[in-house]
């Protein structure tokens, strides 16, 4: 079943998250995962806000798991520590 992985992120340094960035896309995208939404508008109903949103699909809650515990995102997760508040979460959805 496809998954998705949903993050909820605020920046505190945009260039060494803008590096983050740039590593994390293709590592994603090597795991089959696809962007749905990234920076895009949104309106926070409850909870901590966070101003940039990203959602991703990935063929399975595996796949998703295996790209975020891969070394590429290891490495692009590096830059992102430090310069974002971050919470994250992997949802497989239903049939």
């Amino acid at each position: 079943m496809p998954a998705l992985w949903i993050a909820h992120v605020h920046v505190t340094n945009p260039d060494a998250y803008g590096r983050y960035a740039e590593l994390a896309g293709p590592a994603i995208a090597a795991h089959g995962g696809e962007f749905i939404a990234r920076g895009t508008r949104y309106v926070q109903l409850e909870g901590a806000e966070r101003e940039r949103n990203v959602v991703a699909r990935f063929p399975s809650l595996d796949a998703a798991e295996a790209c975020y515990r891969s070394e590429a995102y290891q490495a692009a997760l590096a830059h992102a520590r430090g310069a974002a508040e971050r919470e994250l979460v992997i949802v497989e959805l239903p049939d």
